[in-house]
């Protein structure tokens, strides 16, 4: 089955590739209006939490963030009618990403506070890669997420495996150091074996003795490799995998999903014609 002609696309069609697709100068142009709104209403936010900006422009800050809050939920609103499959875009994390940085605002009307949660727009410009038609950057992207998702039983083992570890080490530092010298529980002790074994190193418990002193020496030069260890699996993970083919930036129109082949005909995810 061909591929619809471009100009015998329906209104809603045309706005459908304008909205979900950056293969146009309409498109990319709507694409990046919609990332200077983005950043435009996370810094009204953070300039919202200024004291001395806020006194002087509460005003015009709350007029700007209801403005912007008015425009995305149009654009929500716009990409749910869009789609064949509502649900589809509604439940994908994006389609979350895009209700929760309008939901906020309208929560601030019965709750305080809840507005400066609005900073999770930022992750809107995921879509940058869309509209600069980085499409390499979505194939390396995609591979990223199949050495995550290829990795992950082995990091969950690694990481119980180091939770053990730390329930040990701080049990033997209860006993060792006691809370005469700030381990006053094994809680505590695990507290601080974790704070030295990632190497951040807070200071607020130090061993004492000579033997807890030597331990702690041990965690810390431990603690080198553990870091490694995940890094090592998915780094591994990736050097296997198989570098994708060029893809392209349209979205179906049913399910809302992107990343297809450039002469693919119908979506490899639902199987709707493209």
């Amino acid at each position: 089955m061909e591929k619809k002609d471009k100009n015998n696309l329906t209104i809603k069609e045309k706005l459908h590739e304008i909205i979900f697709e950056a293969d146009t100068p309409m498109g990319k142009l709507f694409d990046v209006i919609l990332l200077v709104a983005i950043l435009l209403s996370v810094l009204a936010v953070l300039l919202e939490t200024v004291a001395s900006i806020r006194e002087e422009y509460e005003g015009l800050l709350n007029l700007l963030e209801w403005a912007f809050t008015v425009v995305f939920s149009v654009e929500y609103l716009l990409r749910i009618w869009l789609v064949r499959k509502p649900w589809k875009y509604i439940f994908s994390f994006m389609g979350i990403v895009d209700l929760l940085s309008t939901l906020p605002t309208y929560i601030s009307l019965f709750v305080a506070g809840p507005q400066y949660l609005l900073v999770i727009r930022t992750v809107r410009l995921l879509r940058v890669f869309r509209v600069l038609k980085l499409t390499r950057y979505l194939s390396e992207a995609k591979i990223l997420k199949n050495a995550l998702k290829q990795s992950a039983a082995k990091i969950t083992v690694f990481i119980g495996g180091v939770i053990v570890l730390v329930l040990i080490l701080g049990s033997l530092m209860y006993i060792i150091e006691g809370p005469g010298n700030g381990f006053s529980s094994i809680p505590a002790s695990m507290y601080w074996t974790i704070v030295t074994i990632t190497t951040v190193g807070y200071g607020d418990i130090t061993p004492v003795t000579t033997l807890g002193q030597t331990i702690a020496s041990v965690i810390m030069l431990l603690g080198y490799g553990i870091i490694a260890v995940p890094t090592g699996i998915v780094t591994a993970e990736m050097a296997f995998s198989k570098k994708d083919e060029t893809i392209s930036t349209q979205a179906c129109q049913s399910c809302s999903k992107e990343g297809h082949d450039p002469d693919a005909k119908h979506c490899k995810f639902c199987g709707e014609q493209l």
